[in-house]
């Protein structure tokens, strides 16, 4: 057995961690994470990400919304008329076009917001235990430089001639 072992790492190397992979791991942890602690509020994490960008951003649109969580229209149609049931949110419509309904937030969903706050504060002082404020902010300033690499347009690449 203790032979089989020492084979399989000197012919399997470990393998050595890639930084895309880790994030991907990281991110996936979180949304699985948020979804189990969503449930006992009777909720998704899909229905929580649309209180908390409402908190930050009331009257938006269920299109704007669909943008942001990055599924079709109809499927935040669906989110939006359960917190809607629960008395979390309204549409509304908007004052200069009568064709759009504008997303906003009721009081009832404000005790939810505290602990979706509560739940991230707790969930960041867990991740960061044991690392020193430097390391954080390098982290933190690594990852904002990503996002913006991902976001700005990347120059378009020169074709040569004949080509």
């Amino acid at each position: 057995m203790i032979l089989c072992v020492i084979i399989t790492l000197l012919i399997f190397p470990a393998m050595k961690p890639e930084l895309l992979v880790e994030l991907y791991d990281v991110a996936r942890l979180m949304r699985t994470r948020f979804d189990r602690w969503a449930r006992t509020y009777g909720m998704t994490r899909a229905q929580g990400v649309i209180l908390a960008r409402l908190s930050r951003q009331p009257g938006m649109t269920q299109n704007e919304m669909a943008g942001i969580c990055e599924v079709e229209p109809i499927t935040v149609g669906r989110l939006v008329d359960r917190l809607e049931a629960r008395g979390l949110l309204e549409r509304r419509l908007d004052p200069a076009d009568r064709r759009i309904r504008r997303l906003h937030l009721l009081p009832a969903a404000q005790p939810i917001l505290a602990e979706i706050q509560r739940y991230k504060h707790d969930l960041l002082d867990e991740l960061t235990d044991g690392l020193d404020e430097a390391t954080i902010a390098a982290v933190i300033e690594a990852l904002l430089h990503m996002k913006a690499r991902l976001t700005t347009e990347p120059p378009a690449k020169a074709v040569a001639a004949g080509e």
